[in-house]
């Protein structure tokens, strides 16, 4: 999925649509894998002779809902959006 690199929306703070940068958003890192207290108590449940307590860890979901950064040029404000349905396609700026 292409999109230009600049398009013209409605900034929040200036109160009128203006120019804004466009920026693909991408996680950060996080706590890191397997650090996080989920993961850390899923692993101390399945420790032991006990048998099974939880099922299967959940399956990733195929295509994502892609988010866009829009930063406005006139006064760096920063919007998040959430472009559409679920994409298969990366989203690319063009």
């Amino acid at each position: 999925m292409k999109m230009s690199k600049e398009i013209t929306t409605y900034c929040p703070k200036c109160n009128t649509h203006t120019k804004h940068a466009v920026k693909v958003y991408s996680k950060g890192s996080g706590r890191g894998i397997g650090l996080n207290i989920g993961t850390r108590r899923r692993n101390r449940k399945l420790l032991g002779y006990h048998g099974k307590i939880k099922g299967p860890t959940p399956v990733k979901k195929v295509s994502k809902r892609q988010k866009v950064l829009l930063k406005c040029i006139k006064c760096n404000y920063t919007i998040e959006r959430v472009m559409g349905t679920r994409t298969k396609k990366k989203l690319e700026t063009a």
